[in-house]
């Protein structure tokens, strides 16, 4: 028996338009391996800003299609860039419904391999993962541990077409990714 194919959520972490983020993932969805399915979804972290009084009416629309494809997947890949050396506010947004309701985020249990492209020139977005990957345990998520994929200087590692051009950042995401399905398939039972 094969190998099931593991379908993944690719997380832009970032709403401008030609975002470097969405280049690195539309990249990894085309260098994935063969199983690893990545479906890059731009704008699943537009949502509302978090306030627990949306609650009381029910969770906004938004959220509540956000959660069912976050549990319909079998891991989540989030690009983000780093906002002064932290996690950017609508990504925090994005965690933060997320999480909701206490103790049953669709987080849970889910394997997440985090990426970063940014325009500065030192670390990548090395403050904004480590920043992340604290949220994340604490939602009881599985953070890919390694390799982090940390794209400093962005503009220049990127053509006109939003191909990746830098061969260390290609070489990196495909040794994460192959990872990423590695831990996947360690966390979740093949049906």
């Amino acid at each position: 028996m094969s190998a099931p194919d593991r379908h993944v959520l690719g997380v832009v972490g970032s709403l401008r338009r030609g975002s470097y983020n969405h280049l690195l993932l539309r990249h990894a969805a085309s260098a994935a391996p063969e199983r690893l399915r990545i479906e890059v979804v731009p704008d699943l972290i537009d949502l509302p800003l978090f306030n627990e009084d949306l609650e009381t009416d029910g969770l906004p629309e938004s959220v509540v299609a956000m959660h069912e494809r976050i549990r319909a997947a079998d891991g989540i890949v989030l690009a983000t860039p780093e906002y002064n050396f932290g996690v950017p506010g609508p990504v925090k947004n994005f965690l933060d419904w997320a999480s909701r309701p206490p103790g049953r985020s669709p987080l849970r249990g889910k394997p997440i391999a985090l990426m970063g492209a940014s325009t500065g020139r030192t670390g990548g977005t090395v403050q904004c993962q480590g920043q992340l990957r604290v949220s994340l345990a604490v939602l009881g998520a599985h953070v890919l541990p390694s390799p982090p994929v940390l794209v400093a200087e962005a503009p220049g590692k990127f053509d006109a077409d939003g191909n990746v051009t830098d061969e260390m950042t290609r070489k990196v995401t495909g040794i994460a990714l192959t990872a990423f399905l590695g831990l996947i398939d360690t966390l979740t039972p093949t049906p």
